[in-house]
């Protein structure tokens, strides 16, 4: 009997993670981790106690920002990110797994916060239309490992 790695398994939970989400637009999950333990989790959506998009809006989601984004969600990695912060979890050297591949504004908190490798599942530049992945090269151009992970 094989055993899954803990790439699998974690990878596994981001993408279970991601079916909590209330957004109708992209649902998405992440698991922050630090020498083989899980440290934090994370999904998509609005702040906690504020609004569930796929039941107030839910044909068309929440309202859009000037650049055409969610305007009241946070990025399952920001969940993550923030709740391991909210805990005083150190984060230097972490290991980051998610479903869809951080956007610019995601790769400078988790270069900030010292994560040292991301898996990512899907591209945000190809949900998004965009011609490059423009996180996984800030974060690549500035020494952290970024993989995408294959099934």
């Amino acid at each position: 009997m094989s055993k899954p790695s803990f790439d699998e398994i974690y990878m596994d939970l981001a993408e279970s993670l991601a079916k909590r989400s209330h957004c109708v637009k992209a649902q998405v999950g992440a698991v922050l981790t630090k020498d083989t333990r899980i440290v934090s989790l994370g999904y998509n959506g609005p702040p906690a106690g504020t609004h569930n998009c796929d039941l107030e809006w839910p044909k068309d989601g929440c309202p859009r920002d000037s650049k055409g984004s969610c305007s009241l969600a946070l990025h399952a990695e920001q969940n993550a990110i923030l709740y391991a912060s909210k805990n005083n979890v150190v984060m230097e050297g972490s290991t980051l797994y998610v479903t869809l591949s951080p956007c610019i504004s995601c790769a400078r908190v988790i270069y900030t916060m010292g994560i040292k490798k991301v898996y990512y599942l899907n591209s945000y530049a190809d949900f998004k239309g965009l011609k490059n992945d423009e996180g996984v090269d800030f974060l690549q151009k500035f020494g952290v490992e970024v993989v995408r992970y294959k099934k």
